[in-house]
């Protein structure tokens, strides 16, 4: 198996729409390339878009085990936690990804789940 094209064909399939699709090209690729990024990345991302999200906050803590500082990573991860609806578990990441780099996305991630969290403190 070519790994650099079955990467290419992730992408464009991902690009496309088709998440599930790129996901399944992906797999493979990370697990003989387990300490590549970049190829990690895009499965999580895959995951996340087709709402297999257990299995996207698995490939995100291990982008963020292997590199902390992955302001992206804590971000994409917030996010995958607040989409479950594990908003106080999604806060520390997206406060932390938000630290990290000002980007107008990752605060209004921490926006959306502070008020979420703020209007449910009481239930």
């Amino acid at each position: 198996m070519d790994l650099l094209e079955e990467y290419r064909r992730a992408t464009f399939i991902f690009e496309s729409g088709d998440a599930l699709g790129a996901a399944r090209l992906l797999e493979p690729i990370v697990e003989a390339e387990p300490h590549n990024a970049a190829v990690r990345q895009l499965l999580a991302r895959a995951y996340f878009n087709s709402a297999q999200l257990t299995r996207a906050e698995g490939q995100l803590r291990v982008l963020i085990e292997q590199d902390p500082s992955d302001h992206y990573a804590h971000h994409v991860l917030g996010r995958t936690l607040e989409r479950a609806g594990r908003f106080r578990e999604a806060l520390p990441h997206l406060r932390l990804a938000a630290a990290m780099k000002r980007h107008d996305d990752y605060t209004d991630a921490v926006r959306r789940a502070e008020t979420w969290l703020g209007k449910n403190e009481g239930a």
